[in-house]
């Protein structure tokens, strides 16, 4: 009996060294890409990222926050790649040694939206600046993400190029939610109030009420988006040939056109330029 057992732990153990020496295989491939909550909540990862897994078998995990809280995590290792969009921020993680390159993907543009009534009377300007100013001047309640996303960082980059102090409005006629743009979008639904958001959240958006599009156009509402493979020689965990295979397709005429097929309502939500320009 005592035989019988040893020879049966015997050869527990050398299947279990024979599965641990299998390598890994395709379908336990994957990375973690930190992004922000436009690409998801727009439906454009889960419409494009099928494809890349189908062609790579490297499967995507996608943790979505605002920028500056994917900044913070890729920063901390806890990512492979940055799909973001606020470019200086990148850029300094680039050059702060958290990022090996930062490269285009795609852009669109932010609006501002707000009630039908206008209280402020903003509706068909192309000053970007000049319509925060008159929603300052009249006191207008404004929807602010105030999260350190992409948005918000543009939003409060406006707000400043308008000479206007929000921080002394905060919690009156200026509300922060601290969340993401579709509650953010709720928000100014549920209150009538103007808000700065990106297209793509927009045109998906489904609670819109009695919220427009007011105020677009204006070149100081672009929004682009870069990618970037986090420092594997700051994290040594990040899988620096996977993330680069994804980066490859996003940049390349596969990914690209990906991009540019998805559209909601037959409205295209992202333009694809990384053949533009990189860093």
């Amino acid at each position: 009996m005592l035989r019988k057992t040893t020879l049966t732990l015997a050869f527990v153990a050398a299947a279990a060294l024979q599965w641990a020496a299998v390598p890994a295989s395709a379908e336990d491939r994957f990375i973690v890409v930190q992004s922000t909550t436009s690409t998801a909540n727009s439906g454009l990862l889960d419409a494009i990222l099928p494809k890349f897994k189908e062609k790579t078998g490297i499967d995507v995990r996608v943790v979505a926050v605002g920028t500056g809280q994917a900044i913070k995590n890729a920063t901390n290792g806890d990512g492979d790649v940055l799909l973001v969009h606020a470019k200086p921020a990148e850029e300094k993680f680039v050059s702060d040694g958290w990022g090996v390159k930062r490269y285009d993907v795609m852009y669109n543009d932010f609006v501002i939206v707000g009630p039908d009534s206008d209280p402020a009377g903003i509706e068909g300007m192309g000053d970007a600046t000049a319509a925060l100013k008159k929603i300052a001047g009249t006191k207008a309640p404004f929807a602010s993400r105030g999260d350190d996303s992409g948005t918000h960082k543009k939003e409060l980059s406006l707000w400043k190029a308008a000479d206007v102090d929000v921080t002394n409005a905060s919690g009156d006629w200026y509300r922060e939610t601290g969340s993401g743009m579709g509650a953010t979008l709720n928000t100014a639904a549920g209150m009538g109030a103007y808000a700065l958001t990106d297209r793509a959240t927009w045109i998906s958006f489904k609670n819109k009420g009695e919220l427009a599009i007011l105020t677009e156009g204006d070149d100081r509402l672009f929004n682009q988006y870069g990618v970037i493979l986090v420092n594997p020689e700051k994290h040594t965990a990040v899988k620096a040939e996977e993330g680069n295979s994804f980066i490859d397709w996003l940049t390349g005429s596969e990914g690209q056109q990906a991009i540019a097929d998805y559209k909601l309502d037959g409205q295209q939500l992202f333009f694809p330029n990384a053949n533009k320009a990189t860093n």
